[in-house]
């Protein structure tokens, strides 16, 4: 379900935008971190965890974009993964907070006493119905005259301009949503695993991200979510055969692009959200 949020949040700029990112799982790290770090120090406020994870990853996201949005191709895809790889680098270094090995989080974030995380079933629901909420926030957004202009610059960004629209800016701003939401899920991983290392956020992290909205359907609004449940099944169940278990995933990704553009949701049946 976590996963299902990050994919989700990818597919906004990936699938509605045409902004392949690589460095979308440095979202996901630092929503973790901002779990661990504050637990480290005995605070477990988690709004106050939340509240660093969406504020933070929507400046990182801010101030990136600014760079990154000025590319697009092949440069775009490397300054991302690069961005990423620095975040990553930098919490490897730091071995206060456990370096390259990570930090145990001894205390889930605490909301209360009617919102316990501690027991796994409310973490569940929890992650859930965040899930159901951002869905429901992002098919306002892509239905909205912001969601409209965003995918119109994805398929003539001149005609956009020509019309008076400032597509850098609602780019960017698409890109701060998605970071922002992210490392919202990033926070809800910190608490589900109790544990936060930079492998969280490498690039490799990212690129299984945009297995998962291709998997499902970059055009569809619920196409991530069921190329996030497919791959973990799939990673769940190879895995346990075969130690090159990734080998038959790209096998399959080239199957599906070959023979189901539309991801599995379009295979399904079901119209793409537009």
């Amino acid at each position: 379900v976590i996963l299902a949020i990050a994919a989700v949040s990818l597919n906004l700029i990936l699938g509605y935008g045409r902004m392949i990112s690589f460095g979308h799982a440095a979202y996901l790290g630092i929503g973790a971190y901002a779990v661990g770090i504050p637990a480290y120090y005995e605070i477990y406020n988690g709004f106050i965890h939340i509240g660093i994870a969406v504020v933070v990853s929507a400046a990182f996201a801010f101030l990136t974009g600014l760079v990154c949005l000025r590319t697009r191709g092949v440069n775009f895809i490397m300054i991302t993964m690069a961005f990423s790889m620095m975040v990553f680098f930098a919490f490897v270094s730091i071995e206060e907070y456990g370096g390259d090995d990570g930090l145990v989080i001894e205390v889930r974030s605490e909301f209360g006493r009617w919102v316990n995380l501690e027991n796994d079933t409310v973490l569940y629901y929890v992650c859930f119905v965040s899930l159901l909420g951002i869905l429901y926030l992002i098919r306002r957004i892509v239905h909205s005259r912001f969601g409209m202009v965003i995918q119109g610059a994805r398929g003539n960004e001149g005609r956009m301009q020509s019309l008076g629209f400032d597509t850098f800016r609602y780019r960017l701003v698409c890109y701060v949503i998605a970071g922002a939401l992210c490392g919202y899920a990033g926070a809800l991983l910190g608490n589900f695993t109790s544990f936060i290392s930079p492998e969280m956020m490498d690039w490799t992290r990212s690129g299984e991200l945009i297995f998962m909205v291709v998997l499902g359907g970059t055009s569809s609004l619920f196409g991530p979510v069921l190329g996030a449940g497919l791959f973990i099944l799939l990673e769940e169940i190879l895995s346990g055969f075969w130690l090159y278990w990734q080998l038959i995933f790209g096998i399959f990704l080239i199957l599906v692009v070959l023979f189901a553009k539309g991801g599995i949701d379009s295979w399904l049946g079901r119209r793409p959200e537009r």
